[in-house]
C-alpha cells in the first residue's frame, strides 16, 4: 500500500491503477477542468496535471508511493512540463482556442540513487559445496515515519540563510597577487542546506530525517558459488527522503581448506597410501565435504608411483545454477617402511618378488672406480645454504681466516 494516496485521488483511480487507467481517468478529467472550458478551474486543472505528471513517470510513482510526497524532492509544476504541455501531449494538439504541439522538457531521469553497502560473508568450502541459508543483521538508515522524512512539522524546514541551500561556503582568500577560493561546509546547516528550529524538530529523529532501524537478511549462498561472489539485495541500503536507497552487496570470501583445494569446479586431494598399495592395489578413504566417504580402489597390478595424479570423475564441486559436478583430482604421495622393516630375510624374499636391479652402466677403462657410502643431510647446514649464508660457522669459532680492509 502506498504510504499516501493523495495524487491517486485527484485522478479519481486506486493505488492499483495501470498506467492505462491513469492515462484515462486524466484525459476525462483535463477536459472536466480546463480553464477554457470551466473558467475558475484553473487551480484544480493544475493539480491534476501535477498528479498525472508523477504517477505517469514509473520512477517518479515508485518514489511517492515510497516515500509520500516528502520523497519527490520538490517535484513540483515549475520543475516539470507544464499542464498545458501535458494535455497537449495527450489530445495531440491545442483545445477550445489554444493551438500547438505539446513541446515540454525531455523525459526526466528520476530520483537519484543512494550508496550501495557491501559485506563479507565468510563461507567454508562444505557450505559452497552443500548450499547453505544464513542471517545478516546490519543496521540501516529508514526514512522516519513519525514526520515523514522532513525532519520536523509541516513548514518548519526553512532554507539555510548562511550558504542559499548549497550546504557549502565559498570563501575568497588574498595571496599576495593571487586569491584563493575555499570551500568550506556550512557550519549552520551542517552540509544539508536546510535548518530546522530546534523546537520544531521531530522528537523521533531530532531532525535528521532518518532514524536507525535493525534488518535482518536472509542470505541464500547457492551451491557452487564462488569466492568473491556477490548476493545483491536491491534497495536495502540506507534510506533517504527523495533518494531511492541503494543496494546491500553481500560478497562471498571462502575460507581455506585443510584437505581440499578448488580450482573451478575441479577439487583437489593430497593421499598418503603404504608402499603395499602402491605396489599391489588396495583402498584408501576420502572423506567428502558433504560427509560422504569415498573409498577409492586402487587395482592390482596398477602400480601408483610417488606424485603420480589420478582422478576421479564428477565428485568435484557443482557447478553454480546447473549443479553439474567437476572432477576430483589425487595426487599420491607414498609412505615407505621403517628401515628395520628390511632384515635379511625380507630382501631376500623381495629379491626374488621384485624385478631384477638393474647392473651398473660400464665406464670406459682409464675411470677409477671408487666405492662411497650414502649418509644423512646435516639440516641446519643445508637450511643456511638455502637462505643464502654459505661461510662454515666452525672456522669463525675457530678464528680461522677472515677478510680484512688493507691497511695503507
Amino acid at each position: 500500500m502506498p504510504k499516501e494516496t493523495k495524487l491517486y485521488e485527484l485522478l479519481e483511480v486506486p493505488p492499483t491503477a495501470s498506467d492505462a487507467d491513469i492515462k484515462r481517468s486524466y484525459r476525462k478529467l483535463a477536459l472536466k477542468y480546463h480553464p477554457d472550458k470551466n473558467p475558475g478551474t484553473a487551480d484544480k486543472f493544475k493539480e491534476i496535471s501535477r498528479a498525472y505528471e508523477i504517477l505517469c513517470d514509473p520512477d517518479k510513482r515508485q518514489n511517492y508511493d515510497q516515500f509520500g510526497e516528502a520523497g519527490l524532492n520538490g517535484e513540483g509544476m515549475g520543475g516539470g512540463m507544464s499542464a498545458e504541455d501535458l494535455f497537449s501531449s495527450l489530445f495531440g494538439g491545442g483545445l477550445f482556442g489554444h493551438q500547438g504541439g505539446g513541446g515540454g522538457r525531455p523525459g526526466s531521469t528520476g530520483p537519484r540513487k543512494g550508496k550501495d553497502m557491501a559485506h563479507p560473508l565468510k563461507v567454508t568450502l562444505e557450505d559452497l559445496y552443500r548450499g547453505k541459508n544464513s542471517k545478516l543483521a546490519l543496521q540501516k538508515n529508514v526514512v522516519c515515519k513519525n514526520c515523514n522524512g522532513r525532519g520536523g512539522k509541516e513548514g518548519a524546514v526553512k532554507t539555510c540563510d548562511g550558504c542559499n541551500g548549497r550546504g557549502v561556503k565559498v570563501t575568497l582568500r588574498q595571496l599576495g597577487p593571487m586569491i584563493q577560493q575555499m570551500q568550506t561546509t556550512c557550519p549552520d546547516c551542517r552540509g544539508e542546506g536546510e535548518v530546522i528550529r530546534e523546537k520544531d524538530k521531530c522528537k523521533p529523529c531530532n531532525g535528521r530525517k532518518v532514524i536507525q532501524e535493525r534488518k535482518v537478511l536472509e542470505v541464500h549462498v547457492d551451491k557452487g558459488m564462488k569466492d568473491g561472489q556477490r548476493i545483491v539485495f536491491n534497495g536495502e541500503a540506507d534510506q533517504a527522503p527523495g533518494i531511492l536507497p541503494g543496494d546491500v552487496i553481500i560478497v562471498l570470501q571462502e575460507q581455506e581448506h585443510e584437505r581440499f583445494k578448488r580450482r573451478d569446479d575441479d577439487l583437489y586431494y593430497h593421499a598418503k597410501i603404504d608402499l603395499l598399495t602402491a605396489l599391489a592395489g588396495g583402498q584408501f578413504a576420502v572423506e567428502h565435504l558433504d560427509k560422504r566417504v569415498l573409498v577409492v580402489s586402487i587395482l592390482p597390478g596398477e602400480v601408483i608411483r610417488p606424485g603420480q595424479v589420478k582422478v576421479v570423475p564428477h565428485e568435484g564441486m557443482p557447478s553454480y545454477r546447473h549443479h553439474d559436478n567437476g572432477d576430483l583430482y589425487i595426487q599420491f604421495e607414498i609412505e615407505f617402511p621403517d628401515p628395520k622393516w628390511a632384515d635379511d630375510d625380507t630382501i631376500a624374499k623381495l629379491e626374488t618378488i621384485l624385478p631384477a636391479r638393474k647392473p651398473l652402466p660400464a665406464f670406459p677403462a682409464d675411470h677409477l672406480q671408487e666405492e662411497v657410502v650414502l649418509a644423512d643431510v646435516d639440516e641446519s647446514k643445508q637450511a643456511r645454504q638455502e637462505n643464502g649464508n654459505y661461510h662454515d660457522e666452525d672456522e669463525d669459532e675457530e678464528g680461522g681466516p677472515r677478510m680484512q680492509c688493507a691497511q695503507q
